[in-house]
């Protein structure tokens, strides 16, 4: 099973360009074939072809259904790009794959990459929405400036720093070993949001900045992560929580 994707759905309705292209040139679909196609914000459109054209494929809507959640709550993951931004590619397509909710990638006082291609990472969600069958699509931010996020709900930051790095951090900082695990914070049903830090992890700032603003340091475990597969653990952890 195949899933295609059109923003803008009508009873008649035209397959983007390059879906069309896929449909029929590359998949062979003809005339009177049944496809699904979504509006990636939750609908699951039953269709047949009605006229196989490579470059827009004619579809009629036979029926409609309306996907549940994957699961409870709210999941959103704010990452730094890596300085490999496949790196980043990949962790956003993992955390498509397992339903996340949201995703902004942050500039922190120790990124090493930047700047983002916006464009290209919509892409690599929306290919990995649809191979995972996904019909609700995550939103995904622009790149945003750690210190400009305007979060609500339930927030947790998960950096490296031992107690003795930040002696300068309010009191309420907990160190390495103290952190709470993230698994045993998430509340069911919450919006959760789960900031993972750079290569160079967050500055002594970036974490004064983050309990200031209500941001309940977390562990991932006992090993330490590369920045995409902290992103991932997180995500996972907080989904599988609200299973």
């Amino acid at each position: 099973m195949y899933l295609f994707y059109a923003p803008n759905i009508a009873d008649e309705l035209v397959l983007p360009e390059e879906e069309s292209s896929h449909c029929v040139q590359v998949l062979r679909r003809a005339a009177g074939d049944e496809i699904l196609v979504t509006d990636g914000d939750g609908q699951l459109y039953h269709c047949v072809i009605t006229n196989p054209h490579r470059k827009h494929c004619e579809v009629k809507i036979e029926s409609v259904e309306t996907s549940a959640p994957l699961h409870d709550g709210y999941v959103h993951v704010v990452l730094a790009p890596t300085k490999n931004i496949d790196r980043t590619e990949w962790a956003i397509e993992k955390c498509v794959e397992m339903g996340v909710d949201e995703i902004t990638p942050i500039l922190c006082d120790h990124s090493e990459r930047k700047t983002i291609n916006q464009e290209r990472l919509q892409k690599i969600l929306v290919s990995a929405a649809k191979q995972s069958l996904k019909t609700r699509f995550p939103i995904l931010n622009p790149l945003t400036k750690m210190t400009d996020l305007q979060i609500d709900g339930d927030k947790f930051i998960a950096h490296c720093m031992s107690e003795e790095e930040g002696e300068s951090l309010q009191t309420n900082y907990r160190s390495s070993d103290s952190k709470h695990a993230l698994q045993n914070e998430i509340a069911r049903g919450h919006r959760t949001t789960v900031l993972i830090g750079p290569e160079g992890d967050f500055s002594p700032e970036e974490v004064e900045w983050a309990l200031r603003n209500g941001y309940v340091p977390v562990s991932l475990g006992a090993a330490r992560l590369r920045t995409e597969t902290a992103a991932i653990v997180a995500c996972h952890t907080a989904i599988l929580m609200n299973e």
